[in-house]
């Protein structure tokens, strides 16, 4: 029975993860920092299932003695302060995580357990202002947010440690990737629950930001199937995984609100306080090396993954309101 080691296990993509593992026979040990009851809500059936633990990755030696008790097969770093807007009111905090973290635990994997395979959840954001369309794993990196930069830090020490060091250690370029248990707080969630209360009454308008950006949404679950395969190579590499089609915020209002039979354009109101700073306008992915080597592809279009993440929301308001 493999070992795998999760960071940010109570996320949406650590539950997605930690799902899919179990399936494959694994045993997973997840570690998060959050420990409220709210936080467990996404891994609440998997709990007799896996390894909790409390741990940080702030904390070199604690780190250490975790790998060195688990001595985990494949280790998955999923934990990072995700919240692009927050990066620009925590650019510390967002690097001590997203940076500095991944320095700490691909450290502590070299001193405790080298044999271990590695695996770093890179972002398209680091794109940014793109230099190509699509973007590829060639494509240079051009960030436009402290999140951005904070994930090149990662990515490339991940690359470092691989030459450097021998690790097995590889980065996904992940493009959006959304699913029901994605948090409230990003813009995808946001749309389909704002939505959702609408059509109830529960609300009259929504409030966002820039409806012009591109992006190339994709569905979590299929995402973290990308990883494990990543994993499971002979030869460590990094791959960009995405869609390879990309929507604009409005199209995504479109498809949310008219699938309640809604016009958007009578509930959505632009409000300038959700306009970031610098905005990527289009992120698409270029996917062939993804699809060619790992035999992975994108499955849940968009148009499905917008309607099953408004048809949880509805459910989630309807037991509320019972």
């Amino acid at each position: 029975m493999p070992t795998a080691l999760i960071t940010g296990i109570l996320g949406q993509d650590g539950s997605y993860l930690a799902e899919l593992l179990l399936g494959k026979g694994y045993r997973v040990a997840g570690i998060d920092r959050w420990t409220t009851t709210a936080a467990f809500e996404r891994i609440q059936p998997l709990l007799d299932e896996i390894d909790l633990i409390q741990a940080d990755l702030h904390d070199q030696e604690g780190l250490m003695e975790l790998i060195e008790n688990y001595r985990p097969d494949e280790v998955y770093n999923l934990a990072a302060q995700s919240f692009i807007p927050a990066s620009w009111s925590q650019p510390v905090l967002t690097a001590e995580v997203n940076a500095v973290g991944v320095a700490r635990l691909l450290e502590a994997l070299r001193l405790i357990h080298p044999k271990a395979r590695f695996f770093q959840a890179s972002s398209s954001e680091m794109f940014g202002q793109v230099l190509e369309i699509p973007q590829r794993e060639t494509t240079p990196f051009n960030p436009r947010t402290p999140y951005a930069v904070s994930k090149i830090f990662g990515h490339w020490l991940t690359v470092n440690y691989r030459q450097a060091h021998g690790l097995y250690a590889v980065s996904g370029i992940l493009f959006n990737h959304e699913s029901p248990r994605r948090g409230p707080e990003f813009v995808t969630r946001k749309i389909t629950y704002g939505a959702a209360r609408i059509k109830l009454g529960l609300a009259s308008e929504l409030r966002l930001g820039n409806l012009d950006s591109r992006r190339d949404w994709g569905f979590a679950g299929d995402y973290v199937e990308a990883m494990w395969r990543m994993l499971q190579t002979d030869t460590p590499e990094d791959f960009v995984i995405g869609s390879g089609d990309a929507h604009t915020v409005r199209e995504l209002c479109e498809q949310a609100f008219g699938g309640l039979g809604l016009d958007y354009r009578e509930f959505v109101v632009q409000d300038p306080r959700f306009y970031r700073p610098a905005e990527a306008d289009i992120l698409l992915a270029d996917p062939a090396k993804a699809r060619q080597k790992l035999g992975w592809q994108a499955r849940v279009t968009f148009n499905e993954l917008v309607q099953m993440m408004v048809d949880a929301d509805l459910q989630r308001l309807a037991k509320e309101m019972d």
